[in-house]
């Protein structure tokens, strides 16, 4: 059963898509979206979570900085610019704070991680440093001035080697400062795991995803 529900924060009310899977969750998990929003792709790789047996949770963040019409973005050049003001506007100590309210509600279903996408890479990254959530971080191009603060829980990360937002020195930074955290590289661009559009690439998706569960079903057992 997937469907918006509301969620209380500190930072303010925003709404969550909440993934349910059949039968009892093994774990929860926190969704965190890329800049275009919680649309209709992150909602999928929520109920794709919670088809693994996850109880799933993907916050709608622009709730909190922008109108009803800006919440979803379209993948264009305005999207893009859009999106990154978005996410400037937010900060990240008030995403952090929704990813917290998340966890928070899905603790009722055992432990809690978060997996992130490009921004919502590097929100999950805070969230393993500051709330003690074992999280993946994909694709995260903001990764690197946070990574000298230690961690509460282990993370994962991953890469793809043709992404000019994230050069191969900035992938080297995280096996040199975390050096206990996995970090992968895959063939492929920003946004690999991103079933629209140009940028996905379904081989590396593939394997990304099925080390995140692997992942997962050791850290949140």
């Amino acid at each position: 059963m997937s469907q918006w529900i509301p969620l209380t924060t500190t930072a303010g009310p925003v709404r969550a898509w909440q993934a349910l899977p059949e039968g009892t969750p093994r774990a929860g998990l926190v969704v965190i979206q890329e800049i275009f929003g919680a649309n209709a792709h992150i909602r999928l790789v929520a109920e794709q979570y919670a088809a693994e047996g996850y109880a799933v949770l993907a916050p709608s963040f622009f709730d909190l900085v922008a109108s009803e019409a800006e919440r979803e973005l379209d993948y264009d050049a305005t999207g893009v610019t859009r999106g990154k003001a978005l996410v400037d506007a937010l900060g990240l100590e008030r995403a952090v704070a929704v990813v917290a309210a998340a966890a928070a509600q899905l603790a009722r279903y055992g432990k809690v991680g978060s997996v992130g996408y490009c921004w919502g890479g590097s929100v999950a990254l805070l969230a393993a440093q500051q709330l003690g959530l074992p999280s993946a971080s994909y694709y995260g191009a903001r990764n690197v001035p946070l990574l000298d603060a230690p961690f509460k829980a282990p993370a994962i990360f991953h890469f793809g080697d043709q992404d000019s937002s994230i050069p191969p020195a900035a992938v080297a930074a995280h096996r040199e400062k975390q050096p206990t955290m996995p970090v992968y590289v895959y063939p492929a661009g920003h946004a690999f795991n991103r079933e629209v559009g140009n940028h996905y690439h379904a081989p590396s998706a593939a394997l990304a995803r099925e080390r995140t569960l692997a992942f997962f079903s050791e850290n949140l057992r």
